[in-house]
């Protein structure tokens, strides 16, 4: 009996021993357990194991052994992130005051936005779509209502509609005045056309004999004071030396046609930086100004016959005829 007992309490001493003392096995296993740190980001802990965290649009099916297993989400669920999930998340339905914006799928939940007339910012919370403003009738719009800004207004100014009155009126005038301006344009275009076809016409008749020299007239004809041979030779010669050319440049003021203008004061010298510095001017005082300008730099071998000549180079016979015709009449020249 007391070998018994003594074995007993060996075996006791011995198993108390073994316990209070743990093996190499178990305390490795501890301090793993103790020890294991999972990344959050990529991994979920399952025992002692990391296991890699499904992608997004699964979710975990059974827990890895080793690398891991991946399951499909359910129709109407989603996970939009990596996860551990036993099972996926349930989609969100939009509320009856807003519209879906974008579906819901298996990597993302359903997006809403306010209906048409109502909006919500993005800063608070989405509780109920509010109601979009409406300017005021002395407020114009600056931005239009979205579903997540409310409409922006400020006042009208003042003046506008003053402004938008006058710029009217400035306009309707400005039109006015151009459409004076051409009337006047063609008014005397047609005024020198139907004084040229009148001159034409008394040349036709016999108004210029070619018998007579000076300035003498017979049966009330006015002499003529040139000879058509190849090219026109003009008989005149002036009363009162350069006093008489000057008192012609009237002729020229009246009688010039617009279209000649340019080449007939290159054909006689001026350069064309003289002819446009006098562009500001009337058409009649930019005559005057060139051909005063042209008998300053031609000194005293300026003539009328000079003047007379260029608009023959010109195919300007009629011009030239009727300038000597009335220089002759008014005494400013004579027949030679």
């Amino acid at each position: 009996m007391e070998r018994r007992l003594g074995s007993f309490l060996v075996c006791v001493v011995l198993w108390c021993c073994s316990s209070a003392s743990p093996g190499p096995g178990n305390s490795g296993l501890n301090r793993t357990r103790r020890s294991l740190h999972c990344n959050d980001e990529l991994e979920y802990k399952h025992g002692d194991l990391c296991c890699k965290n499904c992608p997004a649009g699964t979710h975990m099916k059974s827990p890895c052994t080793r690398s891991g297993a991946r399951g499909e989400c359910d129709v109407g669920t989603f996970t939009d992130f990596g996860n551990g999930l036993k099972k996926c998340l349930s989609c969100s339905y939009c509320r009856t005051d807003q519209e879906v914006l974008r579906p819901c799928g298996s990597t993302h939940n359903t997006e809403c936005q306010c209906k048409k007339g109502g909006f919500c910012a993005p800063e608070q919370a989405c509780e109920v779509c509010k109601r979009c403003a409406r300017c005021g009738k002395d407020e114009i719009v600056v931005r239009n209502c979205t579903a997540t800004s409310n409409t922006e207004c400020k006042k009208k100014p003042e003046d506008s509609g003053q402004a938008a009155d006058w710029t009217a009126l400035y306009v309707s005038l400005g039109l006015a005045i151009l459409v004076v301006i051409v009337f006047v344009v063609l008014l005397v275009v047609c005024l020198r056309r139907r004084r040229r076809k009148a001159t034409d016409s008394g040349r036709s008749q016999g108004d210029f004999t070619s018998g007579y020299s000076g300035t003498e007239k017979s049966n009330g004809a006015s002499p003529r004071c040139w000879t058509l041979v190849e090219e026109a030779h003009f008989n005149v010669a002036p009363v009162n030396g350069e006093a008489s050319l000057r008192s012609c440049f009237e002729f020229f003021e009246e009688l010039l046609d617009v279209h000649y203008h340019s080449r007939f004061f290159r054909h006689i010298g001026l350069t064309d930086n003289q002819i446009k510095s006098k562009d500001s001017l009337s058409y009649v005082d930019r005559v005057h100004d060139l051909l005063n300008l042209w008998l300053e730099k031609r000194g005293k071998k300026a003539s009328l016959k000079d003047l007379l000549n260029t608009l023959m180079e010109l195919n300007q016979r009629r011009t030239a005829e009727m300038i000597v015709e009335r220089a002759v009449q008014a005494g400013y020249y004579t027949c030679e």
